[in-house]
């Protein structure tokens, strides 16, 4: 079947032209190698660095070659496992994280490797599952690695600000802080500020106030580590809200901020600026799906779209105020 079959898939064939570039076509549906699953899509999922790579800011590492399928973020049943898969069987039913090289996610059908394939319980829905791998993922390693929380709550209770916690990966990470005992102080925009809240934030911030803009803790505290979700704002600001000893974790750092960060080493600063490379890991995906099913942490999908509509979802996801998961269906 892999070899003649043919699947609808959402491709683009250069940087340029945004939601407008998406072409609907058919194509091959992939074939699993020794050490992957195919699996029928029954939902995907949109991350900012979908868009991202479109616009050309991991150009030319990413994508590896045109045309590109793009989204890395699925859901669905296995039809088929390759020659060396140990853990699955086809009739499965799985999260996975696709390789951001190859991409495949908006896609009938897609290929997982099996160490980044979680089995998706019934408890989990395909949408709340595919929501879950890279923004879940970016939270947990922000959280674990970066910032030292210990997501059963030992050890000292520690001040986390989130920026754009209503986001994918903002609304997760306010669940996963919670669940290691810190103290969360988020920012969002005023609509959202009930909703991140319900999360389990211990104070939120409207961006737009002088205080949101200023970052400044309502009830006086200083950071221990800031999971910075957000865009375009300086050290400067940062600096002066940090506890003695804290960093600001940078999920998409620029230019400035890698600048930031060398001249930080070179004067051994003891508050930091942490870019984070996100390197997916199976078994922190099978931690995440079996929270989600234990009711731990929940994804909120802000709209589900067609593959046939993707423009929609794309657009709305370079807009950048969804809240929560944009999610795609075949």
């Amino acid at each position: 079947m892999a070899g003649k079959a043919v699947m609808r898939a959402i491709q683009y064939n250069s940087y340029a032209g945004g939601a407008a570039g998406l072409k609907h076509v058919h194509v091959p549906v992939p074939t699993p190698r020794k050490d992957e699953v195919l699996l029928k899509v029954e939902a995907s999922s949109l991350n900012a660095f979908d868009w991202k790579i479109k616009k050309g800011v991991a150009r030319p590492i990413l994508p590896r070659k045109f045309p590109y399928i793009p989204a890395t973020d699925v859901a669905g049943e296995i039809i088929e496992v390759g020659s060396e898969v140990k853990n699955f069987k086809a009739g499965d039913n799985v999260v996975a994280i696709l390789n951001h090289f190859s991409g495949g996610g908006l896609a009938e059908f897609a290929v997982a490797k099996e160490s980044l394939t979680a089995s998706r319980p019934l408890e989990v829905s395909a949408a709340e599952g595919a929501g879950l791998p890279l923004a879940g993922l970016t939270a947990f390693e922000a959280l674990t690695q970066s910032a030292g929380v210990n997501l059963d709550g030992s050890g000292q209770q520690k001040n986390i600000l989130i920026t754009a916690a209503s986001g994918g990966v903002g609304h997760y990470a306010v669940q996963l802080a919670k669940l290691g005992n810190s103290h969360v102080t988020a920012t969002c925009g005023a609509r959202n500020i009930e909703f991140v809240k319900s999360l389990g934030a211990d104070e939120v911030l409207d961006y737009k106030t002088p205080d949101g803009a200023a970052l400044k803790s309502p009830s006086g505290r200083k950071y221990d580590a800031v999971i910075h979700c957000a865009t375009g704002i300086p050290w400067s600001t940062f600096e002066p809200n940090l506890a003695k000893n804290g960093k600001v974790i940078d999920l998409t750092p620029g230019p400035s901020a890698m600048l930031t960060f060398a001249w930080q080493k070179l004067t051994f600063s003891k508050k930091q600026l942490v870019p984070l490379l996100v390197i997916p890991k199976g078994e922190n995906l099978v931690f995440l799906v079996k929270l989600l099913k234990g009711g731990k942490i929940k994804t909120l999908i802000d709209s589900k779209h067609l593959l046939s509509k993707a423009e929609d979802g794309w657009a709305k996801s370079a807009d950048g105020h969804a809240t929560g998961k944009i999610i795609l269906e075949p």
